[in-house]
């Protein structure tokens, strides 16, 4: 028997123990999308939908042994980042980058929370903006993380539309500032920047507080459509499309903020 092949995908990020984000998230996203996903994981929590009580980092070494297992034999279509942690495990993740090749590169700068706090210090981030973000076909940062990146105030359309034509400047192809954090109308309105337009993409706004892991699940899902061989634009566009869907059928787990419905199409039979 012949067995098909399949489209290989890599998350490089941290371990989520709640299961909403992180690693977690990336593999049901890849699975979705009839992908395999294969994994590094950077680092470990201890978290649930109320908060985050510790943080444990793999060391660098372990990180890049991982990125080299699984593409000096399997191999990679695409890959993304998630949660980097600190300046030793960028480096390590930006120079298995340039080694490997790995061209279809999602990066989403998990730096700063959807409300606002910084979550990796000022040496990991300038890392980040030196090492990795010029390797990045595309970078997906949230609202905060663009006004960082970027060095202005984003409250209204126009201004995400600058943010991303300065991020750009940083080095990655492309980039997509994220609308999640923004509030009435442009909640959920996203704005790419290729180097020559910006384009914004948007889709029904969904009333839901159960949000978590919509940035992992929004780069993982570009990740999959790319190692399936759509262009960049359509991996966009569908990927919002799977977050949107994912996000009318969030889990409402636990005692706060649940995740999306990754398995969706489950859920609608039970």
């Amino acid at each position: 028997m012949t067995l098909p092949s399949i489209a290989i995908a890599l998350t490089i990020a941290g371990s989520d123990s709640g299961g909403g984000a992180g690693i977690q998230a990336d593999l049901r996203t890849f699975a979705f999308h009839r992908v395999h996903g294969t994994s590094a994981l950077t680092c470990i929590t201890a978290q649930n939908t109320l908060e985050v009580t510790r943080v444990d980092a793999l060391p660098p070494e372990a990180v890049t042994a991982q990125i080299e297992a699984v593409v000096q034999d399997i191999g990679v279509q695409a890959a993304k980042t998630g949660m980097l942690l600190n300046r030793g495990i960028i480096a390590a993740v930006a120079e298995q980058v340039s080694a490997f090749k790995i061209s279809n590169l999602v990066v989403d700068p998990v730096m700063v929370s959807r409300t606002g706090a910084q979550l990796i210090d000022d040496a990991a981030i300038a890392a980040l903006k030196t090492l990795l973000v010029p390797q990045a076909l595309i970078l997906t940062p949230n609202r905060y993380e663009a006004q960082l990146l970027s060095g202005i105030e984003i409250n209204t359309l126009e201004e995400m539309q600058t943010a991303a034509q300065r991020i750009f400047e940083l080095g990655a192809k492309s980039v997509l500032v994220k609308g999640g954090g923004m509030s009435d109308a442009l909640c959920g309105v996203d704005v790419w920047f290729d180097g020559t337009q910006c384009e914004t993409f948007a889709t029904r706004r969904v009333e839901t507080k159960h949000t978590h892991g919509t940035g992992c699940t929004l780069s993982a899902a570009i990740a999959a459509n790319l190692a399936l061989g759509k262009d960049l634009r359509s991996a966009i566009e569908a990927a919002k499309d799977y977050v949107t869907t994912a996000l009318e059928y969030s889990l409402a787990i636990g005692q706060g903020q649940g995740p999306v419905g990754h398995f969706f199409p489950l859920l609608q039979h039970s």
